[in-house]
């Protein structure tokens, strides 16, 4: 590409994009936020940005290079696959799609449009995950046979969105689950089977508020479990290996931090002061140094994909993947049984 600044077009402008998409563009000198299609008015911090009403508008602009989709989960294909036909690199919030057969047909077109595509799986830059991943690399734990991954909250009210009402995409597998799984793609690889257990929890629940997935891979066994229901937090994190254990508790702040206004960059970014974790070995207990969140490195990346055919953030195929863990978590609270990954 040979334009030095990629111009942006944000379809959506709830939680996930006005908390973290238009920040991030922001923060990357590389992008230039161009419009933003949705309702709501746009404050001071996005003066000079366009508001328009509809995504097709994003899609149809000449100007727009890349297109991020950050509308509700039951339109991230057909907004996806409308940009990649209109030649624009896209960026589609988690999840994916809502069903495999719709990633994998992004996957393909993307290809053959010759488009650059990826999925904002911000966590992979949280400061807990990046820790946890270091110490895993490192060999310290040798070989691990037990990992739980936890995405536990604590809100025992129902919220009126789109996101607790009955839908394609709504409930808390569609909305967390991506963010566990990917982590645990992105530890330990592809699982060869799961089996899943969702419940509706909260009192007047009619979307799944419980998750818990049991991810086989032969001797290693991982969990992955996200409850809106749990008073006090356990942690966050847990690793055991056949020369030591890992206990991280604390979840990351980058998202509270941007809540309140500040961006990467400003003094203390990336820093969650209550976070800690320690491992356990022959040696005895070690607190291991928390590293600093990254979410900016999604954006730097993409620019980067973009401009100077750089590797991107996710892959896509990583992205299909994430989406067949899913389904298959989906068949297996469905039916319930072990259900094979494809």
């Amino acid at each position: 590409m040979t334009k030095s600044v990629i111009n942006v077009g944000l379809i959506g402008y709830g939680l996930a994009g006005a908390v973290f998409h238009a920040p991030l563009i922001q923060a990357e000198k590389r992008l230039k936020l161009k419009a933003i299609s949705t309702s709501r008015l746009l404050g001071p911090d996005l003066a000079g940005v366009g508001r328009v009403e509809s995504g097709w508008e994003i899609i149809s602009d000449p100007e727009v290079d890349l297109v991020v989709v950050a509308s509700p989960n039951d339109t991230h294909a057909s907004f996806a696959r409308a940009a990649l036909l209109a030649g624009k690199h896209v960026v589609v919030d988690k999840p994916f799609t809502i069903r495999l057969s719709e990633a994998e047909a992004l996957v393909e077109l993307a290809e053959a449009c010759g488009r650059r595509l990826t999925v904002f799986q911000n966590r992979r830059w949280d400061s807990n995950f990046i820790t946890v991943k270091k110490c895993q690399d490192a060999g310290t734990l040798g070989e691990v046979s037990y990992c739980e991954l936890h995405y536990d909250r604590f809100v025992p009210v129902i919220k009126d969105r789109w996101r607790e009402r009955p839908g394609n995409g709504a409930g808390l597998l569609y909305d967390l689950g991506p963010h566990l799984i990917d982590q645990s793609l992105c530890l330990f690889g592809m699982p060869t089977s799961v089996f899943a257990l969702s419940a509706h929890q909260r009192k007047d629940a009619s979307v799944d508020d419980f998750f818990h997935l049991v991810l086989s891979y032969g001797r290693l066994v991982v969990v992955l479990h996200a409850s809106l229901l749990t008073y006090a937090l356990g942690p966050r994190m847990l690793l055991h290996g056949d020369r030591g254990s890992l206990f991280q508790f604390g979840l990351d702040g980058q998202e509270d931090a941007l809540k309140a206004g500040q961006r990467p960059g400003d003094a203390g970014w990336g820093v969650t002061p209550d976070m800690h974790a320690h491992t356990v070995t022959s040696i005895g207990r070690t607190d291991l140094e928390i590293e600093p969140g990254a979410y900016e490195t999604f954006y730097n990346r993409v620019a980067g994909a973009i401009l100077d055919e750089g590797p991107l953030p996710v892959p896509p195929a990583e992205a299909r993947n994430v989406m067949a863990v899913i389904e298959a978590a989906r068949r297996s609270a469905t039916e319930p049984r072990v259900c094979l990954v494809l």
